[in-house]
């Protein structure tokens, strides 16, 4: 009997256990994860048969397979210098960029004066494609950081003053009332009613500046850059690889995702506050 009921008491523990593990595996973050992971491995997999079979010429496009050796020999050498180069780049840049937009930003937003005489300036300012600063900083500021990061600021500017302007206006007039009858000055008003109203179209402007500071990054490495994952993309010896150009792409892709990724946390915490349809589903 104390056998029998040793081995029932086993069972059910397993049995516990079997149903916990498969629960965990079918977890709607794993399958989340599958879905997201599902198209890189079917392009990969075409990629490595298309390859293989002779239908794309490798000089033109490698194997996946065939990559894991550049990347090592990278990474025995100084590929970490160049993501580091790279990602310090990206965030004095946006931090100095966004930083700026903001105080911008809510000055416009806040009197229809200042932005009589700024929105009209950005507005054109905004228009102009990043490449055509290049020149001019170039000139101004030479080959050394102060371009590359102001370039970057210019990038991370624009989608923070455009999101917290429209922001600010969108702030229902009710609440700035509701201010005035608890008698809070402006500065309070702004602190405590504004801003939180605004914190949504704020942070999307944030995580869209901190994606164009990326882009804006590669840019400035493009042009004059002795280090930095954009290097390794205008370097004249590695242009004739293909490898070391698509190991450049894919660490952007990685480093954009992370970078956006905490944002997105970041923002998620900011306003855990919010009863939206996405906490819903």
């Amino acid at each position: 009997m104390r056998n029998s009921s040793h081995k029932a008491g086993l069972t059910d523990f397993l049995a516990q256990q079997s149903a916990q593990t498969t629960k965990k595996l079918f977890s709607p973050n794993f399958i989340r994860w599958l879905k997201a992971l599902l198209l890189p491995a079917v392009l990969l997999i075409l990629c490595e048969f298309l390859v293989r079979n002779g239908d794309i010429e490798a000089y033109l496009l490698p194997a996946p397979s065939s990559l894991w050796q550049s990347f090592w020999d990278l990474a025995q050498a100084d590929l970490l210098q160049h993501i580091y180069i790279s990602t310090w780049r990206v965030l004095v840049g946006f931090a100095l960029g966004s930083g700026l937009a903001l105080i911008f930003a809510i000055w416009v937003g806040l009197s229809k004066e200042v932005e009589a005489y700024l929105e009209p300036t950005f507005s054109a300012l905004k228009s102009i494609p990043s490449l055509a600063w290049i020149p001019l900083l170039l000139l101004w500021l030479g080959i050394d950081e102060s371009s590359k990061i102001t370039l970057i600021a210019i990038g991370a500017f624009f989608p923070t003053y455009t999101n917290t302007v429209a922001a600010i206006h969108n702030v229902d007039r009710k609440l700035i009332e509701v201010g005035k009858v608890y008698r809070l000055n402006a500065l309070q008003r702004v602190i405590s009613i504004v801003l939180p109203a605004a914190s949504s179209g704020i942070l999307t402007g944030l995580r869209n500046s901190l994606s164009l500071s990326w882009m804006f990054m590669i840019a400035a490495e493009l042009i004059a850059a002795t280090q930095g994952i954009g290097y390794l993309l205008s370097d004249g010896r590695e242009t004739s690889r293909p490898d070391i150009v698509i190991i450049a792409i894919i660490l952007l892709a990685l480093l954009g995702k992370i970078s956006d990724r905490l944002m997105k946390q970041l923002e998620n915490y900011l306003l855990r506050w919010r009863d939206t349809i996405h906490k819903q589903t």
